[in-house]
Order: structure tokens, then C-alpha cells, then sequence
């Protein structure tokens, strides 16, 4: 690529980020930087968002993926006799429903609860320090991304639009879940900030809105229509993760999804 009119990929570009550009391509990269400033602020904002990220999940971005985030978990029978005990290990803290949330029905289950947001919380903490490889299916194939996770899920799984809330969709994967698959989509924020959306299948009728925290995030976990939602982000900041979770619900409402 000794001539830097030769396009650039994309692949290239974040291969440069990561440290993962082989030897002989990193001058032409350089080069084509040096020659493009629209590229070059992108890789250096790349880089400020791998910073940050790193800088608040470097204790568990080396941690192996836990074993109920195995893809192989899709095709056993789910041991919902584990769910109490592991969860109970991992969740620091449970709180009751938010403020201004109203339930259709009757209290969940711990178990249900445990399950639901141990699963959305390891998930969450895993996927958001990618830079590169965060999700399967980008947020500018949305269309494809619902259909795609739809008829893997088995109910209309919606991809919320959050630009209200200044977030804006990165894309989405496919993960176990507590009772079979489970649609994992994942939003960010100008500062970087991330929060995702994690919906499977569950037996317990429609629910209060409940909190979960483990270490530096918070998860707010509902039921509707035989679904179960978990809204994970925000760190600290409880009130911007219900106004997100909130946002998120009202459209799942609208939509049925």
C-alpha cells in the first residue's frame, strides 16, 4: 500500500486502535492519517473512548465469560436451581421498585429477579469495554438486527429509538438467557457512556420495576407479556438510568415489543 490513495478499511483503522495492524501496514495507515484529518480525529476519538472504557472496567474486562454467557447454554435445559445461588454471590445490592413505576401484576420472584439481572449485569460488563467487536449486528442495519433477533427469541424484539436521551444505537447480539435466548442491544452516548438492553423469555406475569447493582453499574429489571427487561448503565447515577429504562419501557409499550 505504498500509495496512500489506496482507501483505508475500516477493519484497518480499528486493527491501527487496537495495536493489531501488522508491522509492514502501520506507515501506510500513518500515512493515509496524516493525508485524511476526517479519519484521523475518528481513530483518535476511538482511542479517547478505549481509554475511558478500560479506565473503568480494566478489573473485569481480563475476567473469563462466565459460564451462563456460553452460547452452548442455548441448547440445554436451563438448571433454575442455580440461579438463586450464583446470583445471590454476584448481586451486592436489591432494592425495591422505582419510584413512579406501577405494577400490572404480582411481585416477581426473587429467583426471576436474580436470575434476570446477574445475567444482564455480567453481559453488560463484558460487551461495553469493546471497542471494536462490541456487538454482532451494527445499529445501522436495525431493520435486519430486529428481524434478525425476532425469529431467534421467539417474541418482536423492538430496538428502542433513545436519541432523546442522547444515546444512540451501536448494534446488538444474540446471548443465552435464563429460559432459552436472549436479545442483548447495546446504545452510547456522546461521552461514551453505554447502557444496554437485555430481554428473554420468562414464566412470571408483569412486574414491578425493580434495582439491581453490582459494582459500578445498575440494572432495572420488568416484566411484560411473558418478556423480561433489564436495562443496565448509568454507574452511580441511578436517576439517568430509570429516565433511560423509562424511555425504553414506554416505547416496548407502544410497540408491544
Amino acid at each position: 500500500m505504498n500509495d496512500r490513495n489506496i482507501p483505508v478499511t475500516e477493519d484497518e483503522l480499528h486493527a491501527f486502535v487496537d495495536g493489531e495492524l501488522p508491522t509492514e501496514r502501520r506507515a501506510d495507515v500513518e500515512a493515509w492519517l496524516a493525508a485524511h484529518p476526517e479519519d484521523a480525529e475518528r481513530v483518535q476519538s476511538w482511542r479517547a473512548m478505549a481509554e475511558m472504557l478500560h479506565a473503568r472496567y480494566d478489573n473485569v474486562a481480563q475476567e473469563p465469560v462466565p459460564a451462563r454467557l456460553e452460547l452452548e447454554r442455548l441448547e440445554r435445559r436451563p438448571r433454575q436451581w442455580l440461579y438463586g445461588a450464583v446470583a445471590a454471590a454476584l448481586v451486592a445490592f436489591v432494592a425495591g421498585g422505582t419510584a413512579g413505576w406501577v405494577a400490572h401484576g404480582a411481585a416477581n420472584a426473587p429467583s426471576t429477579f436474580q436470575s434476570f439481572t446477574t445475567d444482564a449485569l455480567d453481559a453488560h460488563r463484558l460487551y461495553v469495554v469493546e471497542v471494536r467487536h462490541p456487538v454482532e449486528v451494527g445499529g445501522n442495519e436495525r431493520d435486519h438486527l430486529q428481524a434478525w433477533l425476532t425469529r431467534r427469541c421467539g417474541w418482536t424484539v423492538f430496538a428502542p429509538n433513545l436519541e432523546a436521551s442522547g444515546l444512540k444505537l451501536v448494534g446488538g447480539r444474540l446471548l443465552p438467557g435464563p429460559n432459552g435466548p436472549a436479545s442483548f442491544l447495546m446504545y452510547e452516548g456522546a461521552s461514551g457512556e453505554r447502557y444496554t438492553i437485555y430481554t428473554s423469555k420468562t414464566e412470571s406475569g408483569a412486574t414491578q420495576m425493580r434495582y439491581a447493582r453490582a459494582d459500578k453499574d445498575g440494572a432495572l429489571f420488568w416484566a411484560e407479556r411473558g418478556v423480561g427487561y433489564v436495562v443496565s448503565g448509568g454507574g452511580a447515577d441511578r436517576d439517568r438510568l430509570t429516565k433511560v429504562a423509562q424511555a425504553v419501557y414506554d416505547q416496548a409499550e407502544k410497540t408491544g415489543g
